[in-house]
């Protein structure tokens, strides 16, 4: 499924609620997407309880006779501009915004949000005329190692039954499959402590640097992959 509420959504609708108890839209994209465009004009306690579902795929309703849990394991894809006008960046003077709204602007996605969000890219906007580009790699060729991926996991896994992919990994099995190398781990280690890469982070950038190795058919964990899982947790301040 895919499921892209409005930012206007309220929480029993993003969450579930009711009587009786209905699931809302986390549960209704079990197992697909669930893609939130403008994320920072989302209501804060609405986007704040994806934390539980994020970690543990599940999502849990109390009421006063008992609580109800409903499955709730979804990718999310969330979109922002970079600023209130969305012209940051773009190479031009429109943008009006100093750097005090800029940051509040930022600021409505709380931090241990952003924690859990694995890959944070910026896209910046096409050119009116685009030009002959370098060509990308055919889809063919990027599926194939996709499913090569699929399939050195499914073979890490095949002991564990609720387990099928490295973004499912605890943290026992991240210290056995995501070790990195001495280099690796300098750079994490240098990137870790207060304020910077949380323990939850760590963990998160080793899933992503081990789905790259796969991706590379590599089984060792080295430096690079670590690097660039890294990169993907900066949201980097655009010019």
């Amino acid at each position: 499924p895919f499921r892209a509420p409005h930012h206007s959504v309220s929480y029993a609708g993003l969450v579930g609620g009711g009587s009786p108890i209905r699931p809302g839209e986390m549960s209704l994209a079990h197992h697909g997407v669930l893609f939130l465009d403008e994320l920072p004009e989302f209501r804060r306690d609405v986007v704040e309880v994806l934390r539980q579902p994020l970690e543990e795929g599940t999502v849990t309703l109390a009421r006063a006779g008992g609580a109800v849990r409903f499955p709730a394991r979804f990718i999310l894809v969330a979109a922002m501009n970079p600023c209130p006008c969305g012209f940051l960046g773009d190479g031009t003077d429109r943008c009006l915004c100093d750097p005090a709204t800029v940051a509040r602007y930022r600021h409505r996605i709380s931090g241990p949000l952003m924690d859990r969000i694995d890959l944070v890219v910026e896209m910046p906007p096409p050119p009116l005329r685009p030009g002959p580009g370098a060509r990308g790699e055919p889809s063919a060729r990027v599926a194939a190692r996709v499913r090569d991926a699929r399939r050195r996991q499914g073979e890490r896994f095949r002991a564990l039954p609720a387990v099928f992919a490295n973004g499912q990994m605890r943290r026992a099995q991240i210290g056995v499959w995501c070790r990195p190398g001495d280099d690796a781990e300098r750079l994490i280690t240098g990137w870790s402590g207060p304020g910077r890469l949380s323990l939850r982070g760590r963990d998160r950038v080793l899933r992503v640097a081990r789905t790259i190795a796969d991706l590379e058919g590599t089984s060792r964990l080295l430096e690079r992959h670590v690097a660039e899982a890294l990169q993907y947790r900066v949201l980097r301040a655009m010019p």
